[in-house]
């Protein structure tokens, strides 16, 4: 537990660096601030003892940048292009990650993702997603993603 403890107060302590800079004057500030956010994020996200992969998190933030790049103009292109048509509509995502806040990250991960935008999670799991172009293989590609971000959730 305490190496739990010890990483979110590092974390919190380089977020309010990037945030406010360092000041020696704010110390007393940074603690209570660092502080607070710890034990508040103790209460609303109680560690889940699975095995969280620091690899597979740069591994996948390595990633989005170009995957997000990729898809934005691919769907650049669709949007301006007249020969290429676009075919909206929804379609269903079979999640494999657990309901609750596994599912709910990786759906807030995927939304960022241009082009596939996740609106709804279904009594079963499916997640609904919406997208600019039903005839793409976006279920595919979201199955790859989930992969890679159950694996740096411990949920792989």
């Amino acid at each position: 537990m305490g190496s739990r403890v010890l990483a979110r107060v590092v974390a919190y302590a380089l977020l309010w660096l990037v945030l406010a800079g360092f000041h020696a004057e704010d110390l007393p500030a940074a603690a209570l601030a660092v502080a607070a956010a710890t034990w508040a994020s103790f209460c609303l996200l109680p560690p889940s003892g699975r095995p969280v992969s620091l690899v597979a998190w740069v591994q996948l933030a390595a990633r989005f940048p170009g995957q997000t790049v990729v898809a934005g103009v691919d769907v650049a292109l669709r949007a301006l292009s007249p020969r290429l048509r676009l075919q909206p509509g929804y379609i269903a995502f079979a999640s494999r990650l657990p309901r609750g806040t596994a599912q709910d990250g990786f759906c807030a991960y995927a939304s960022l993702m241009p082009g596939t935008l996740p609106v709804e999670i279904g009594a079963d799991g499916t997640v609904r997603v919406h997208c600019l172009d039903t005839v793409q293989p976006a279920a595919a590609q979201l199955a790859v993603e989930e992969a890679l971000f159950a694996h740096a959730t411990g949920h792989g």
